[in-house]
């Protein structure tokens, strides 16, 4: 069964949601929440494979609650604003529905999840508890760069050429300035001790940032090079706000 849950502060779209779903013979319905608070409560207390998330809620964003998250489950959005889908799509959605949708979207949204469910499934058994990632050797070759067990090889990535870095579930993601990235199976905070200090830093339980990438931060968000940004939580944002202030004018932050 794929265990789901809907949210949104619209009591006619919650309740369509709901009469999609129960067309649907391997969903699960978890919970209906009207609000991304009660959804944090119920993600809290329940194992969920995918959550079908309004954008336009009054109290948290929708986009905004999916980037608080530590371990999201998969994630399609729901919403009558088109223009909000490119950055739907930055937190990897696996769709998104434009009110007002029908059921045959939505069957097509829950198949994608169905699929990448199953291909997690199989990953998950060919992957042997050694993945790791480990600082590669000091030599002149490699002394820029962390070696990544992925994909069934290990890759050497420049220290340069990440410009941060998620956490999704027991694997994490390394956001690269090629546009691409690489997953592996690791902790965000074995991750960490693996990078070093002065050129990394976690601003999030779900983010580690590459200092030489970061143009700016407000509003409890840093910005990066690539044109996107992640949160910044309270328990960092001294330490990131120390490092800012002690930058010397005119250098670049």
């Amino acid at each position: 069964m794929i265990k789901c849950i809907a949210i949104d502060d619209e009591p006619l779209a919650l309740r369509q949601l709901s009469k999609y779903m129960e067309r649907i013979s391997d969903l699960e319905v978890v919970a209906l929440c009207n609000s991304a608070h009660t959804a944090e409560q119920v993600l809290a207390e329940n194992g969920v494979d995918v959550m079908f998330v309004d954008i336009n809620m009054p109290d948290l964003s929708g986009v905004d609650f999916v980037r608080g998250l530590e371990n999201p489950p998969m994630v399609v959005f729901t919403t009558a604003y088109s223009e909000y889908a490119i950055e739907g799509f930055r937190l990897d959605a696996v769709d998104y529905l434009l009110k007002p949708f029908g059921f045959d979207e939505f069957e097509r949204a829950v198949g994608k999840v169905r699929s990448l469910l199953e291909l997690q499934r199989l990953c998950e058994e060919q992957v042997t508890p050694s993945v790791e990632a480990v600082p590669a050797q000091p030599s002149v070759e490699n002394k820029d760069c962390i070696s990544i067990k992925a994909d069934y090889k290990v890759s050497l990535v420049r220290y340069a050429d990440i410009i941060y870095i998620e956490s999704v579930g027991e694997y994490v993601r390394l956001h690269l300035t090629s546009g691409s990235s690489i997953m592996t199976l690791l902790r965000l905070k074995n991750m960490e001790s693996a990078l070093p200090a002065d050129r990394f830093m976690r601003v999030h339980r779900s983010y580690i940032v590459n200092l030489g990438h970061v143009t700016g931060y407000a509003r409890g968000r840093v910005y990066l090079d690539n044109e996107e940004y992640v949160p910044i939580s309270i328990n960092y944002r001294d330490s990131f706000r120390d490092y800012v202030e002690s930058m010397q004018p005119g250098q670049i932050l």
